[in-house]
């Protein structure tokens, strides 16, 4: 008999002695009179047998098959190794067909010592703050470098942003670093899946905010306000409001989607046998629809806070980097190597001398724009020292150490990102490394 029992037993026979009432010994036992005097007319009849729980030595129904706890056993020591026992037990669903429930996973890996994977600090008191009443009015937005591929590919920064009132990710995608290309390309991927958001939650990184070690420029003193960073530009031009987080705990939503993903993805990731930041990129996709339906809150109020873009408004124009520049008197553009001759058109036959913005476009293309206006260009011939450059390469070999020191320097057969250029309208081939958006 366990202690229960052996408690009743005693408290029984002092009822049965007439030391104890009915009443009184179901407040000792935590039971109703009617209950004591049920259990005490089988006292009688059975002995103490009678106090034992009638499904003891009995297999319960509900009880799991030993071959499936083998399975299940077997899957988290090879396939499953390091997924968390909920995403265990999800997985066993969706791609075993086995309906095992996570406690269960939780007792059978507990069992064989095989503990989670995820080790849970002691919680910090915080004050949480209320969601956003609705969808769309703030997006969380961060990058998190990671060993996304275990070992098995390039290092990948994963750039994300989170619906505050859903807890949704509308879009996201691999870079080979957090950039602001990838940033521009995550606005892009949120506009046309979902619209603009009222504002985002971002930290105080130099893509979104310039430094204040830095002071300001003349033009910045003659104007009283700090240029924008080209991220902070394109929030001005969606009217999207920034705002600052002080902490990594003030921006705790997407912290925690970083260790989500950093535990479900890798381990998905790894199980797919992923090993390419474009392999990674089309399997994001699918990831985030199973993990929107899995994790998705409802909204306190109905509705969409997102907002298209103005109609006739060309996305292309928006979603660029944006360079001032002076145009030569020859009516040509320079920019990072790369030489535009602006055309003669009805509006005006020379550009001479006047600042137009050139657009970088993210596929790799080239537009030259004057107040807001966009002019016909081609490439310019080559300058001398540029045709100098290119006969030291063709023909390097023959060339002296004191000629090649002597000639003009080259850009690097690998250049970061956007350094080669074609002009809009063209197909371009995107530079060595980088894959088009």
């Amino acid at each position: 008999m366990n202690q229960d029992e052996q408690r009743r037993l005693l408290v029984l026979n002092e009822v049965i002695s007439g030391r104890l009432t009915a009443g009184r010994a179901g407040e000792l036992l935590g039971l109703s009179e009617r209950q004591v005097r049920r259990i005490l007319a089988a006292y009688r009849e059975e002995g103490a047998a009678a106090l034992a729980h009638g499904n003891r030595g009995r297999r319960p129904v509900n009880a799991l098959a030993e071959s499936v706890r083998a399975q299940v056993l077997e899957l988290a020591r090879t396939k499953y190794a390091g997924f968390n026992q909920l995403h265990m037990s999800e997985m066993l669903r969706e791609e075993e067909k086995l309906a095992v429930g996570r406690s269960w996973v939780r007792h059978i890996l507990l069992e064989a010592g095989i503990p989670s994977p995820r080790k849970r600090r002691a919680a910090k008191h915080r004050s949480r703050r209320e969601r956003y009443p609705k969808e769309g009015m703030l997006l969380q937005v961060d990058g998190s470098p990671h060993d996304w591929l275990e070992g098995r590919g390039p290092a990948m920064s994963l750039i994300a942003g989170i619906d505050d009132a859903t807890g949704t990710v509308p879009h996201g995608l691999f870079r080979t670093a957090e950039d602001s290309a990838g940033y521009f390309l995550l606005m892009r991927g949120v506009v046309a899946k979902k619209g603009r958001p009222v504002a985002i939650y971002r930290d105080r990184h130099s893509i979104f905010e310039t430094s204040s070690r830095e002071g300001p420029t003349l033009a910045e003193q003659l104007s009283g306000r700090r240029e924008p960073t080209r991220f902070g530009r394109l929030l001005e031009e969606l009217a999207i409001t920034s705002i600052a987080a002080r902490s990594p705990q003030a921006k705790g939503r997407i912290e925690r989607l970083w260790g989500t993903f950093q535990d479900r993805l890798v381990s998905e990731m790894r199980l797919k046998g992923i090993s390419s930041l474009e392999e990674a990129n089309r399997f994001l996709t699918s990831f985030l629809d199973r993990h929107n339906r899995r994790f998705a809150v409802p909204a306190a109020e109905e509705g969409s806070a997102y907002r298209p873009l103005p109609e006739g408004l060309d996305p292309k124009s928006l979603f660029c980097f944006k360079h001032t520049r002076r145009v030569s008197a020859d009516n040509v553009v320079a920019f990072e190597g790369c030489r535009l001759q602006i055309l003669a058109d009805p509006e005006r036959a020379s550009y001479a001398r006047l600042e137009v913005e050139v657009h970088q476009h993210l596929d790799g293309t080239l537009a030259v724009y004057y107040q807001g206006r966009p002019l016909a260009a081609r490439r310019a011939p080559a300058e001398a020292a540029g045709l100098r450059a290119r006969a030291v390469e063709a023909h390097g070999a023959g060339v002296s150490s004191a000629e090649r020191a002597a000639s003009p320097g080259k850009p690097p057969a690998n250049p970061a990102w956007g350094r080669y250029f074609k002009l809009a309208g063209s197909r371009p081939n995107p530079p060595a490394g980088q894959t088009a958006p």
